[in-house]
């Protein structure tokens, strides 16, 4: 039963959640980077350089052929376009968390240089106290 119990209290730290929701939100936000290189940034870019799908880009190592017993045999490819999309798609989430990170920076940045509250002005009743505390000390 501890072990359930510990299992319990672990899942439940404030951290372990907080950890859930930003993996949670990290896939959504890479399914939106994901596609904005694949529908909004890259069609532009391969008609800039002649209608190119990067997807399509590869090297063929072997062509596609038939064997002996007339079975099909795949072509293998060195799929560059695929890793050219996605290191675009890394550029995009590491500028993005690097901005991210310098708003940050800067709100801490104000907070540091606001100047504390004053301290709140004593109450009645405490100047009357220390009024007191004097009169008593003399």
């Amino acid at each position: 039963m501890s072990i359930i119990k510990e299992f319990r209290e672990f899942a439940v730290k404030g951290n372990m959640v907080d950890m859930a929701v930003g993996i949670i939100i990290g896939a959504a936000f890479g399914k939106i980077v994901s596609s904005l290189v694949n529908d909004v940034i890259m069609p532009p870019l391969g008609l800039l350089i002649g209608g190119v799908d990067f997807t399509d880009l590869k090297v063929i190592l072997k062509a596609a052929s038939i064997d002996q017993a007339g079975n099909a045999v795949s072509a293998v490819t060195l799929n560059y376009g695929t890793f050219v999309q996605t290191f675009v798609d890394f550029l995009i989430v590491a500028f993005a968390i690097f901005m991210v990170v310098k708003v940050i920076n800067q709100l801490k940045k104000k907070q540091e240089a606001a100047p504390p509250p004053a301290p709140p002005a004593p109450t009645k009743e405490e100047q009357l106290l220390t009024e007191i505390r004097d009169l008593l000390k003399k």
